[in-house]
Protein backbone atom coordinates (compact mmCIF):
# COMPACT_ATOMS: atom_id res chain seq x y z
CA UNK A 1 0.00 0.00 0.00
CA UNK A 2 1.56 3.31 -0.74
CA UNK A 3 1.40 5.93 1.56
CA UNK A 4 -1.19 8.30 -0.44
CA UNK A 5 -3.16 5.24 -0.43
CA UNK A 6 -2.82 4.36 3.84
CA UNK A 7 -5.57 4.86 5.57
CA UNK A 8 -4.09 4.13 8.75
CA UNK A 9 -2.78 6.84 11.11
CA UNK A 10 0.97 6.35 11.90
CA UNK A 11 1.68 3.98 15.46
CA UNK A 12 -1.90 3.44 16.43
CA UNK A 13 -2.55 -0.13 17.41
CA UNK A 14 -6.24 -1.02 15.72
CA UNK A 15 -7.91 -4.08 16.90
CA UNK A 16 -10.09 -4.99 14.10
CA UNK A 17 -8.16 -2.23 11.98
CA UNK A 18 -11.28 0.10 11.19
CA UNK A 19 -13.48 -2.52 11.94
CA UNK A 20 -14.72 -2.91 8.65
CA UNK A 21 -14.55 -6.70 8.18
CA UNK A 22 -17.66 -7.88 6.79
CA UNK A 23 -19.99 -10.08 9.23
CA UNK A 24 -18.55 -13.70 9.94
CA UNK A 25 -22.65 -15.12 10.81
CA UNK A 26 -22.37 -19.02 11.64
CA UNK A 27 -24.38 -19.22 7.97
CA UNK A 28 -20.94 -18.22 6.67
CA UNK A 29 -19.30 -21.03 4.34
CA UNK A 30 -16.63 -20.27 6.08
CA UNK A 31 -17.28 -20.08 9.00
CA UNK A 32 -15.01 -23.48 10.37
CA UNK A 33 -12.22 -22.57 8.01
CA UNK A 34 -8.33 -22.61 10.09
CA UNK A 35 -5.22 -21.72 9.36
CA UNK A 36 -3.40 -25.67 9.41
CA UNK A 37 0.00 -25.30 8.29
CA UNK A 38 3.14 -23.17 6.16
CA UNK A 39 5.10 -25.06 4.18
CA UNK A 40 8.49 -23.81 3.08
CA UNK A 41 10.98 -25.80 0.91
CA UNK A 42 14.37 -26.64 2.52
CA UNK A 43 17.97 -27.12 0.88
CA UNK A 44 18.94 -29.84 3.54
CA UNK A 45 16.58 -31.75 5.96
CA UNK A 46 19.35 -32.24 8.48
CA UNK A 47 19.88 -28.68 9.03
CA UNK A 48 16.52 -27.72 8.68
CA UNK A 49 15.55 -30.38 11.38
CA UNK A 50 18.48 -30.02 13.80
CA UNK A 51 17.18 -26.63 13.71
CA UNK A 52 13.30 -27.21 14.26
CA UNK A 53 13.58 -30.14 16.53
CA UNK A 54 16.68 -29.44 18.34
CA UNK A 55 16.98 -25.33 19.05
CA UNK A 56 13.46 -24.29 18.72
CA UNK A 57 11.92 -27.66 20.15
CA UNK A 58 9.32 -28.84 17.76
CA UNK A 59 8.79 -32.69 17.18
CA UNK A 60 8.04 -34.77 14.14
CA UNK A 61 4.15 -35.25 13.94
CA UNK A 62 4.97 -37.75 10.43
CA UNK A 63 7.15 -37.68 7.43
CA UNK A 64 6.41 -38.80 3.91
CA UNK A 65 8.78 -39.77 0.96
CA UNK A 66 6.54 -39.36 -2.21
CA UNK A 67 8.71 -39.87 -4.77
CA UNK A 68 10.55 -37.06 -6.15
CA UNK A 69 10.28 -35.22 -2.58
CA UNK A 70 9.90 -35.98 1.00
CA UNK A 71 7.79 -33.80 3.51
CA UNK A 72 8.15 -33.28 6.93
CA UNK A 73 5.37 -31.96 9.30
CA UNK A 74 6.55 -30.81 12.67
CA UNK A 75 4.29 -29.01 15.61
CA UNK A 76 4.72 -28.86 18.91
CA UNK A 77 3.58 -30.92 21.49
CA UNK A 78 1.00 -29.25 24.24
CA UNK A 79 1.02 -31.23 27.22
CA UNK A 80 3.34 -33.33 29.72
CA UNK A 81 1.90 -36.16 28.70
CA UNK A 82 2.10 -35.41 25.08
CA UNK A 83 5.77 -34.79 25.96
CA UNK A 84 6.34 -37.71 27.93
CA UNK A 85 5.53 -40.12 24.99
CA UNK A 86 6.06 -38.51 21.58
CA UNK A 87 5.30 -41.36 19.81
CA UNK A 88 1.91 -41.50 21.13
CA UNK A 89 2.11 -37.76 20.50
CA UNK A 90 3.16 -38.45 16.55
CA UNK A 91 0.54 -40.97 16.22
CA UNK A 92 -2.42 -39.56 17.67
CA UNK A 93 -1.91 -35.90 15.64
CA UNK A 94 -0.78 -37.63 12.34
CA UNK A 95 -4.51 -39.33 12.11
CA UNK A 96 -5.99 -37.33 9.31
CA UNK A 97 -8.85 -36.26 10.83
CA UNK A 98 -7.22 -34.85 13.71
CA UNK A 99 -4.34 -33.89 11.37
CA UNK A 100 -6.43 -31.64 9.81
CA UNK A 101 -8.04 -29.87 12.89
CA UNK A 102 -4.60 -29.42 14.30
CA UNK A 103 -3.10 -25.92 14.40
CA UNK A 104 0.12 -24.08 14.22
CA UNK A 105 1.75 -26.81 11.98
CA UNK A 106 5.61 -26.19 9.66
CA UNK A 107 5.74 -28.66 6.84
CA UNK A 108 8.67 -28.46 4.79
CA UNK A 109 9.10 -29.90 1.97
CA UNK A 110 12.71 -31.30 0.29
CA UNK A 111 12.87 -31.96 -3.39
CA UNK A 112 15.46 -34.68 -3.73
CA UNK A 113 18.52 -33.64 -4.94
CA UNK A 114 18.21 -30.18 -4.24
CA UNK A 115 21.01 -30.63 -1.50
CA UNK A 116 23.55 -31.02 -3.69
CA UNK A 117 25.47 -27.26 -3.74
CA UNK A 118 26.16 -27.70 -7.84
CA UNK A 119 22.69 -27.15 -8.90
CA UNK A 120 22.02 -23.80 -9.11
CA UNK A 121 19.13 -23.92 -6.33
CA UNK A 122 18.84 -21.04 -3.94
CA UNK A 123 15.99 -20.77 -1.60
CA UNK A 124 13.70 -17.81 -1.73
CA UNK A 125 13.37 -16.44 1.70
CA UNK A 126 11.06 -13.65 0.78
CA UNK A 127 13.24 -10.73 1.88
CA UNK A 128 15.80 -11.03 -1.09
CA UNK A 129 14.77 -8.18 -3.88
CA UNK A 130 13.09 -8.28 -6.17
CA UNK A 131 11.46 -11.85 -5.13
CA UNK A 132 10.37 -10.59 -1.91
CA UNK A 133 7.41 -12.12 -0.30
CA UNK A 134 7.18 -14.47 3.08
CA UNK A 135 8.48 -12.24 5.91
CA UNK A 136 9.02 -14.53 8.94
CA UNK A 137 7.83 -17.20 11.08
CA UNK A 138 7.40 -16.26 14.46
CA UNK A 139 7.64 -18.06 17.38
CA UNK A 140 6.34 -17.14 20.99
CA UNK A 141 9.24 -17.94 24.37
CA UNK A 142 9.29 -17.39 27.63
CA UNK A 143 12.31 -15.55 27.74
CA UNK A 144 13.80 -13.70 24.58
CA UNK A 145 16.93 -13.09 25.58
CA UNK A 146 17.79 -16.62 26.84
CA UNK A 147 16.53 -18.11 23.62
CA UNK A 148 18.99 -15.66 21.75
CA UNK A 149 21.73 -16.34 23.40
CA UNK A 150 21.21 -19.78 23.88
CA UNK A 151 20.26 -20.08 19.82
CA UNK A 152 23.88 -17.88 19.40
CA UNK A 153 25.88 -20.07 21.18
CA UNK A 154 24.84 -23.03 18.67
CA UNK A 155 26.18 -21.07 16.13
CA UNK A 156 22.63 -19.78 14.59
CA UNK A 157 22.87 -16.50 12.35
CA UNK A 158 21.29 -13.07 14.48
CA UNK A 159 19.19 -11.01 11.95
CA UNK A 160 18.61 -8.30 14.75
CA UNK A 161 18.99 -8.24 18.21
CA UNK A 162 16.97 -7.64 21.26
CA UNK A 163 16.17 -4.02 21.90
CA UNK A 164 17.31 -3.06 18.02
CA UNK A 165 14.73 -1.08 16.49
CA UNK A 166 16.70 0.93 13.63
CA UNK A 167 15.58 0.88 10.42
CA UNK A 168 18.17 -1.79 9.36
CA UNK A 169 16.59 -4.03 11.97
CA UNK A 170 13.35 -3.97 9.83
CA UNK A 171 13.11 -6.39 6.57
CA UNK A 172 12.32 -3.38 4.88
CA UNK A 173 15.03 -3.42 1.79
CA UNK A 174 17.09 -0.27 0.35
CA UNK A 175 15.78 -1.97 -2.79
CA UNK A 176 12.07 -0.80 -1.80
CA UNK A 177 13.43 2.70 -0.29
CA UNK A 178 15.24 3.01 -3.48
CA UNK A 179 12.05 3.13 -5.72
CA UNK A 180 10.57 5.62 -3.48
CA UNK A 181 7.78 3.03 -1.18
CA UNK A 182 8.82 2.32 2.59
CA UNK A 183 9.72 5.77 3.22
CA UNK A 184 10.10 7.20 6.81
CA UNK A 185 11.05 5.99 10.31
CA UNK A 186 9.99 3.18 12.15
CA UNK A 187 7.38 5.35 14.46
CA UNK A 188 8.06 5.35 18.23
CA UNK A 189 4.84 2.57 19.14
CA UNK A 190 5.60 0.34 17.04
CA UNK A 191 9.71 0.46 18.39
CA UNK A 192 8.10 -0.32 21.93
CA UNK A 193 6.92 -3.39 20.53
CA UNK A 194 9.35 -4.50 17.86
CA UNK A 195 12.33 -4.16 20.36
CA UNK A 196 10.83 -6.69 22.85
CA UNK A 197 11.37 -8.94 19.96
CA UNK A 198 14.97 -10.51 18.30
CA UNK A 199 15.21 -12.15 14.90
CA UNK A 200 17.13 -15.35 14.08
CA UNK A 201 18.07 -16.92 10.59
CA UNK A 202 17.23 -20.51 10.04
CA UNK A 203 19.63 -22.71 8.04
CA UNK A 204 18.17 -21.16 4.42
CA UNK A 205 17.79 -18.02 5.97
CA UNK A 206 14.10 -17.63 6.39
CA UNK A 207 13.97 -15.16 9.49
CA UNK A 208 12.42 -16.13 12.65
CA UNK A 209 11.05 -14.10 14.85
CA UNK A 210 11.66 -14.35 18.93
CA UNK A 211 8.68 -12.78 20.10
CA UNK A 212 8.07 -12.39 24.48
CA UNK A 213 4.88 -14.62 25.52
CA UNK A 214 4.97 -12.03 28.27
CA UNK A 215 4.93 -8.68 25.93
CA UNK A 216 4.14 -5.43 27.09
CA UNK A 217 2.17 -2.56 25.61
Amino acid sequence: MSESSNTFEPGLYLPGGHNTDPPLPLSSPTTNYRLNHVMLRTRDPKRTLHFYLDLMGMRTVFTMNTGPFTIYYLGYPATADDRANLPAWAARIADIPVLTQTLGLLEFYHVHGMENPDNGFKVSTGNDPPNLGLGHLGFTVPDVSDALERLRSEGVRVFKELGDVSRESVPLSHWEESRGIGKGQVHERFAEIYGQVAVVLDPDGYMVELVPQDMVF
